[in-house]
């Protein structure tokens, strides 16, 4: 595994009509390692993301991806060049089956994703490829399943899929477990443990039982700052971390967990 970081801020700062979301945050991401950005609600975690996938534009500060600033590319420039984002909401095509859906994926690089006339045979090329990414994810039986039909845990893991059609070398995950239960839960950090081999993950997530079983290092946010940095050891027994989560009860007994 390198240690070369694949992501790096330098001073991001994203401001709103005088309100400070994101404040002189600098993040390093090793290449290999799956981070994870945590903290409590509002302290920018998000916002972080969208900044990185340029959804919004910083205030100050540069972003550099594999030693290249992509501080001022658009969004479908830094996807080309590996960085994928996976989005908090399931968004995927419900009227079409797994398969037609990790196919749509595939068909973005040659820019023909929409094209839903062309005829089976046409996108018989692509099926192979589709039914490999839908075994990576566990998917295979599913292949011909209405996505409106799939639990919502297998619609995550295809949304999982369709992200891995982009070719990602690093996979920005928004939350993967919201809203599971404890078997999807278990099930989804298995799959983020596989795929991550051979890529590296970034992630946002508030279940703390994930972060500790996923993750190589960690960041802590706290109003839009770096509060803490390190394994899950070391920020678990930060008592500044620990007082950021003081606001949830349950969250702060799993910071000390």
């Amino acid at each position: 595994m390198t240690q070369e970081f694949i992501l790096e801020t330098h001073g991001l700062t994203k401001q709103f009509r005088g309100f400070t979301a994101v404040d002189d945050v600098n993040l390093q991401v090793r290449e290999g390692h799956i981070h994870a950005l945590i903290g409590p609600n509002g302290a920018g975690k998000t916002t972080v993301f969208n900044l990185l996938t340029k959804f919004l534009s910083p205030t100050r500060g540069e972003i550099h991806y594999r030693g290249k600033s992509i501080t001022r590319m658009k969004a479908n420039e830094i996807a080309r060049m590996g960085l994928v984002r996976s989005f908090q909401i399931s968004a995927v095509f419900g009227h079409m089956t797994a398969l037609e859906n990790v196919r749509v994926a595939l068909q973005r690089p040659i820019g023909t994703s929409f094209h839903f006339w062309k005829s089976e045979r046409t996108l018989e090329p692509l099926n192979v490829r589709a039914l490999e990414l839908l075994d990576e994810v566990g998917l295979r039986d599913d292949a011909d399943v209405l996505t409106v039909e799939m639990p919502y845990g297998r619609k995550r893991a295809l949304e999982v899929a369709t992200t891995l059609a982009m070719e990602p070398t690093l996979m920005l995950l928004d939350e993967p477990t919201q809203g599971m239960g404890a078997e999807d839960v278990d099930r989804i950090v298995e799959l983020i443990r596989r795929v991550a081999k051979g890529r590296t993950v970034l992630m946002v997530e508030h279940n703390l039982s994930v972060v500790s079983r996923l993750c190589d290092r960690i960041t802590v946010l706290a109003r839009g700052a770096v509060l803490a940095e390190g394994d899950y050891a070391t920020v678990s027994a930060d008592p500044r971390v620990r007082e950021a989560y003081m606001g949830s009860e349950a969250e702060a007994e799993e910071v000390g967990a």
